[in-house]
């Protein structure tokens, strides 16, 4: 079991609030992931979890129980870092197995759980390398083999991905998102990358100045935000907003639509506007336009479109994809 709660999380650094008070449900076995820009508190949060640092106020249970001023070694839960961690000089085999020592288990029963969790991970054949002789990939699967072993109630992992180059980011993304399904254990994985958390989630805590702005699915936040922040946080490329007269005609201080949500035309539409740079990217291209009265947005359109650098041309919203937003930043 690997339930997770937060009643009223508070978190100050001397006068500096960055958690001013969380309210958080997480379900055992769901992979939860918190997503928002640098600095929103969503490390932060992870930490005060994992018990490395210490809750100024409020509660943390994990399966019912109180564990907010409890050790880390206390909590069950296993941490994977960013910077992987691991003992250069040790073989993968004792780099896996070195939580299980220092539990004082059984060297046979620690062979035993490093062999399986070798075998998840695809990592039997180097056993017995050390860290330098692996790729990024590779180490950052050690690491999540020594947080396997100690078979946890839940898995946090802490931006694991970001030192990785894209095509290994994409390659981890798929093996962790397939382990969570091996293990079925509950997974709270920290990334400020909006593609990451809708790729992999059950669900999507979105985060801004250590506030919850949302919690839902990824299809949830991306068809249903509850406001601006979460409306341009969530979906590649971000979505456009647009205020004044074309907001104005629909009651809403600020229109959003979605780059993939507009019609193109030559002739006639809502707006007009002029293309900056189009970006051929094969399947689609990606036109940013300067509209009429300055505002840049982007455009998703086909592939083959034969649209240029220079060209005026006319976008209408599809029906029923306008998202509308008060002076506030609220959806209406």
């Amino acid at each position: 079991m690997g339930s997770i709660t937060l009643r009223q999380v508070r978190k100050s650094f001397g006068p500096v609030e960055v958690i001013p008070g969380v309210d958080l449900d997480i379900s055992d076995g769901e992979f939860v992931v918190f997503v928002g820009p640098s600095g929103c508190g969503k490390s932060t949060l992870l930490r005060l979890i994992a018990g490395l640092e210490d809750v100024t106020a409020g509660q943390i249970l994990i399966d019912g129980q109180d564990v907010t001023h409890a050790a880390p070694s206390k909590r069950r839960l296993a941490m994977v870092f960013q910077s992987y961690a691991l003992y250069p000089h040790m073989t993968v085999r004792k780099n896996i197995a070195f939580p299980l020592k220092m539990a004082g288990l059984p060297p046979a029963e620690q062979d035993a759980r490093v062999g399986q969790a070798a075998g998840i991970l695809n990592l039997t054949p180097y056993l017995d390398r050390r860290p330098g002789q692996l790729s990024g990939g590779q180490r950052q699967r050690v690491a999540i083999g020594r947080a396997i072993v100690r078979e946890p109630a839940a898995f946090l992992f802490d931006e694991p991905l970001s030192n990785l180059d894209a095509a290994l980011r994409v390659n981890m993304r798929v093996e962790i998102s397939q382990l969570h399904k091996k293990l079925a254990t509950t997974m709270v994985y920290v990334t400020h990358d909006q593609v990451e958390a809708m790729t992999m989630a059950d669900k999507i805590v979105v985060l801004q100045a250590g506030r919850i702005e949302q919690v839902g699915s990824p299809l949830d936040l991306y068809n249903r935000p509850a406001n601006r922040f979460v409306a341009g946080f969530i979906g590649s490329p971000n979505m456009n907003f647009v205020e004044g007269e074309a907001a104005a005609r629909l009651g809403a201080h600020a229109i959003g639509v979605r780059p993939e949500h507009w019609q193109l035309s030559t002739s006639a539409g809502a707006l007009q506007g002029t293309v900056g740079v189009a970006e051929h990217l094969g399947s689609d291209t990606f036109l940013h336009v300067g509209l009429d009265g300055g505002t840049p947005i982007v455009v998703r359109a086909p592939g083959e479109v034969p649209v240029h650098h220079g060209d005026r041309i006319w976008l209408t919203p599809q029906d029923g994809r306008i998202y509308r937003f008060d002076a506030q930043g609220m959806a209406l």
